[in-house]
């Protein structure tokens, strides 16, 4: 007995017993700082503060409304092209078509004159060498400038639906152009200053390694050349990833092609590499799904060329099969392209501006409405941005 206090059992008179709360028949002295209470059994798994597992983010479309990962953005360019696929679809494969024309016939015409030279071998060589050469030529020119053309008008498109499509919203391939159709000079204004950028380097290079050249050392001309070969790759993937955004920012925000590029280039700051790889790895992507979609085409055109002695015949139905392999692979590569584009241009801006918290806002009150409509168009605006 000690003070009043009756000792527990297994406890001596020396040693005090351990504190309990007021009320307990074994209350005693407040405790020592060695005799703190033991803190609280952690709570069981699932609830707050111990393997606690936030919801969800607001998912109303194509992508969570949250900073996006590399897994986000390729799913989300797969939905963007399941869920509105007339649309998306229907659009790459014209443009591809027009396309790859030109460049179908050059090469069922270089395979033409390959199965002339096999049916003949005494055709002269030097005129099917300079015969192949302008028909690949030639026809990859016109290619290239109507690629040019229609792969900027379906890029604009295809942003405008993947805008809406991010709502959880479904837009026709004929009011995406009317949308659309406002902004085309700006967007061939963002290409033509990008190609500019571009070509910039490349006179005074060019003079540089011509200069050396005739000078008489035709071993250093080539050395410097390839140098700048390495260096100028350098610089145009630096320039494309800076200025990758300019077409959503035309698109979806409004801007004249100047303001595009300076805004493409602050929202790529800080994020480069991440940029540059994930660009990078769809360019990658996109050339392997498009050699595995056109290389049967190919082979088939190949032998029907060559089988086909140069005939009239043979040449159509090689330039049909390469137009129908290349408009396979381009159709889907495409939308590939510029899905991940603007969907990394979602990502940049809900990390650097805090865009998440005014899609999840939008994406609520839309829910509430049971419906998208075309406000959400809006909502791209640079004055919607919010800093974090």
């Amino acid at each position: 007995m000690s003070d009043g206090h009756e000792t527990p059992p297994g406890w001596s008179a020396e040693q005090p017993p351990p504190y309990q709360a007021p009320g307990s028949p074994y209350s005693g002295p407040a405790p020592s700082a060695w005799q703190q209470p033991a803190p609280p059994p952690p709570p069981p798994y699932g609830h707050q503060g111990y393997g606690y597992m936030p919801p969800p983010a607001l998912r109303p479309g194509i992508i969570p409304l949250r900073p996006l990962g590399l897994g986000d953005i390729y799913d989300g360019t797969i939905k963007l092209i399941r869920s509105n696929p007339k649309s998306v679809l229907g659009l790459s494969a014209i443009v591809a078509a027009v396309a790859a024309i030109p460049v179908s016939i050059g090469q069922a015409l270089a395979l033409s004159s390959l199965g002339t030279v096999l049916a003949d071998p005494q055709a002269n060589a030097d005129a099917l060498e300079s015969g192949g050469f302008l028909s690949q030529t030639l026809p990859t020119i016109i290619s290239s400038v109507v690629s040019l053309v229609a792969v900027t008008i379906l890029t604009g498109v295809l942003i405008r639906i993947l805008g809406r499509a991010v709502f959880g919203g479904k837009i026709t391939a004929g009011e995406a152009w009317r949308l659309v159709a406002s902004r085309v000079p700006a967007l061939f204004g963002v290409i033509l200053l990008i190609i500019a950028i571009m070509l910039a380097p490349a006179v005074p290079i060019a003079l540089i390694v011509y200069a050396v050249a005739m000078a008489g050392s035709p071993g250093a001309a080539v050395g410097l050349g390839a140098l700048f070969m390495i260096l100028y790759i350098g610089y145009a993937l630096f320039v494309n990833t800076r200025f990758s955004f300019a077409a959503p920012v035309v698109v979806l925000e409004g801007l004249g092609p100047v303001q595009a590029l300076r805004r493409s280039w602050r929202l790529v700051s800080g994020d480069f590499w991440r940029v540059l790889g994930i660009l990078l790895l769809t360019m990658v992507l996109a050339y392997l799904v498009s050699t595995v979609l056109s290389f049967p085409f190919g082979l088939i055109a190949g032998i029907a060329g060559v089988m086909g002695g140069g005939s009239t015949g043979a040449t159509i139905l090689v330039a049909v099969v390469f137009a129908i392999g290349t408009t396979l692979g381009a159709m889907i590569t495409y939308p590939l392209q510029a899905g991940v584009t603007g969907l990394l241009y979602t990502d940049r801006r809900m990390r650097s501006e805090a865009f998440d918290l005014v899609l999840q806002t939008a994406a609520l009150e839309q829910q509430r409405q049971g419906w998208v409509h075309a406000s959400a168009d809006e909502l791209w605006h640079p004055s919607n941005a919010r800093r974090p």
